[in-house]
């Protein structure tokens, strides 16, 4: 094997099933997924920390004598924890494993051990399920890897695969020989194995920077050549009637913020060109961004084009129609909701209907209906049966999915009667996803930004609560409702099934779940109050009920997981209950924070943590007196890094690249050799390997 980096790991030998299968389930399926999964750390086991100048939320290596193991178990969690106290003179430290019984059988009391691992905080700081090496005669300590491991899959087991693979992929360098000698990085095959079994530690980071520049590099190199394919295409030129926009603006029923006649500003300019508009419109939660993209979508239906405005739930899909029918209805466009479960077309007062799917599409087609809101694989796809055929499309809206690309926008092109033209495309998000972060990640986009609220909102009161004031704010949120208002609260998980939570990881036993807080809401804290519950596992009309009910004030607190969190809009909800607050990113708690403060009444957000350490707490109160939710995101990519805003989950990211994600001056200079080699400036000779590589990441590390 050389070059073939897509073999499946199947074709391996040594690789059991039960391994591949754990391999598989964290996307490694072929031998570049495994050269590629790279170390998140390294740990030199000849310099270990003293127990006493260990702190909490750390990585750390100890060396010291085991004092006492313990092992009990917490019946009705289905839970057993292994504790070891560890001592070396300066002080002592507990070590637990939670789930793993058999760890206490590695070693015991009196055993010399290192321990290595993640430290935590809970009354006293402890190391959560740490690798513990005893330390036998002839010992030597060395500088060790550490992955990310799957559950169940140790880092020696990983490091030993890529061992037996290593010497055997003879592997092609991609990136120009000017950038390699500029920046004094690696070649390609140095550096993968200086990454997994480096000699010392200045070789490992070596090694690391080059593959962080690198995921960056192909990262930018790409969205540059997407916006170049995009720059080469036509686009319907919009016109604008300044006359006419100027009146529908003073007849809306609020002004319109000077940030938002910016960005509208900006999106009418990019309408007019003859080349598709590409715009990311960011703006806190309740800043009004709907009503620009409202206003874009009539006027390209007022010049004769047809608009999708696609919605992750059909929640959201169903709230956008009824904004523009609301807010626009009487200048009598023809509007549609098409959702897999509602169908409605809208021409006018008293003109809305219900029809079947087939007379949907056939008004679609023939141009009668210019705005068509729905789901995005609805709408993108074309749904089960037929597919829908535009008249003439003109604009695609779409609400946080920025990952809309050329091939998108293909098969939307290859269905509509306009097919020598390429739709604008405008993308909204709520998610304040910092500036050097979004350059990197949506290159190909243009960013406006909407960074201020309307002026009549009334700051909301925010507040982090303790387990022993737990009570007094129980006591508030029932006068709340007393009054008539309505309330959130929002746990991180839907239940406490042991097959999801892997405790190798964290300590996710003392997490708030929906199941649970529903139950003890419901039955003993508000048992006349009505109680409703929302999660991902619900099937689409459920949760569309869910939603109208609490709407509807017939429900009066809604105990969710974070699919509240994208545009869910309940003017009537004053309080916004967090439960392990101190789980949520900042800016995730800031647009929690936003789902609530939209009517007239006094708004809350309460912040509720069992924890007392002191960062955590110190990060909560940071909540309490932000002016903006850029200003937490900057914080949330220093403290916990890129996967808050793109999602830990994305597909084949490694951790090299999320960690690159929080460099400013490396994003700055591989988006500067990206442009270097799209406009010819390196004499690269081998552009073909470039090409090869770029292909295979953007195949492997997809950000949809």
């Amino acid at each position: 094997m050389t070059e073939n980096l897509d073999v499946s790991l199947k074709e391996i030998k040594g690789i059991g099933e039960k391994l591949l299968e754990k391999l598989n389930k964290v996307g490694i399926e072929t031998v570049a997924d495994l050269l590629w999964f790279t170390p998140v750390r390294i740990e030199d086991w000849n310099n270990p920390t003293p127990i006493s100048e260990v702190k909490e939320d750390g990585f750390y290596v100890v060396r010291g004598v085991i004092e006492k193991v313990t092992e009990r178990r917490i019946w009705a969690r289905k839970m057993s924890i292994v504790e070891a106290m560890i001592g070396d003179g300066t002080g002592s430290v507990r070590a637990v494993w939670f789930n793993q019984v058999y760890v206490k059988r590695g070693f015991t009391k009196g055993d010399e051990v290192i321990v290595s691992g993640k430290t935590s905080y809970k009354g006293k700081i402890f190391f959560s399920s740490p690798t513990c090496t005893v330390i036998g005669e002839g010992f030597v300590p060395n500088i060790v890897p550490v992955y990310k491991r799957p559950k169940g899959v140790s880092s020696k087991t990983i490091n030993t695969l890529v061992g037996k693979l290593l010497p055997i992929a003879r592997l092609e360098e991609f990136i120009p020989e000017e950038i390699l000698g500029k920046e004094k990085f690696l070649e390609v095959n140095q550096a993968l194995k200086a990454i997994h079994f480096p000699n010392t530690s200045l070789e490992w980071w070596q090694a690391k920077k080059r593959f962080a520049f690198e995921s960056l590099f192909l990262m930018q190199l790409g969205s540059l050549i997407q916006k170049k394919k995009l720059s080469e295409l036509a686009a319907p030129a919009i016109s604008p009637d300044y006359e006419f926009l100027k009146k529908t603006i003073e007849e809306l029923p609020y002004p319109l913020t000077f940030a938002q006649k910016r960005v509208f500003y900006e999106v009418l300019k990019d309408m007019e060109k003859g080349t598709p508009m590409s715009r990311l419109i960011q703006g806190d939660v309740g800043s009004g961004k709907t009503i620009v993209a409202a206003l874009s979508a009539i006027e390209a239906a007022r010049n004769g084009y047809q608009v999708t405005l696609m919605a992750p739930t059909e929640i959201l899909a169903t709230q956008h129609y009824e904004t523009i029918k609301k807010i626009f209805g009487k200048l009598g466009i023809g509007t549609a909701l098409l959702t897999s479960k509602t169908r409605k077309i809208y021409y006018g007062d008293g003109l809305e209907s219900e029809p079947k799917k087939e007379d949907i599409l056939n008004e679609i087609k023939s141009g009668k209906i210019k705005i068509i809101a729905g789901t995005h694989s609805l709408i993108a796809g074309g749904g089960r049966t037929k597919p829908i055929i535009f008249n003439k499309l003109g604009l695609v809206i779409i609400d946080e999915q920025h990952r809309f690309g050329v091939n998108e926008r293909a098969k939307l092109i290859d269905r509509s009667k306009n097919e020598n033209f390429s739709p604008h495309f405008l993308s909204m998000s709520a998610t304040p996803i910092p500036r050097t972060l979004a350059i990197a990640m949506f290159g190909d986009l243009d960013l406006s930004v909407i960074d201020e609220l309307p002026k009549n909102r009334k700051p909301i009161v925010t507040k982090v609560v303790d387990g022993e004031s737990r009570d007094k704010a129980y006591e508030f949120i029932r006068r709340e409702i007393e009054n008539g208002r309505q309330a959130f609260v929002v746990c991180p998980m839907i239940d406490r099934d042991e097959e999801e939570i892997d405790f190798s990881n964290n300590t996710m036993a003392d997490v708030k779940t929906v199941t649970e807080e529903y139950k003890k809401l419901s039955k003993e804290i508000f048992p006349k109050l009505k109680v409703g519950v929302l999660h991902g596992k619900m099937k689409a009309e459920e949760k569309a009920q869910v939603m109208q009910d609490f709407k509807e004030n017939k429900t009066n607190i809604l105990v969710s997981t974070s699919v509240i969190e994208v545009g869910v809009d309940v003017p009537n909800a004053t309080i916004m209950m967090i439960e392990s607050a101190d789980r949520f990113g900042l800016a995730q708690l800031y647009q929690f924070k936003g789902r609530v403060g939209r009517g007239e009444h006094q708004s809350y957000c309460l912040l509720f943590t069992e924890t007392n350490g002191e960062e955590a707490v110190k990060r909560l109160q940071a909540i309490a007196t932000a002016k903006s939710g850029f200003e937490l995101a900057e914080k949330d990519l220093e403290i916990r890094g890129p996967g808050e805003f793109l999602g830990e989950n994305q597909k084949g990211l490694p951790d090299v690249t999320m960690k690159a994600l929080q460099d400013k001056q490396m994003i700055k200079e591989s988006r500067e050799a990206a442009i270097m080699v799209l406009e010819g400036k390196i004499g690269f000779k081998e552009f073909s390997v470039l090409k090869k590589k770029l292909d295979h990441f953007q195949k492997s590390f997809h950000l949809e």
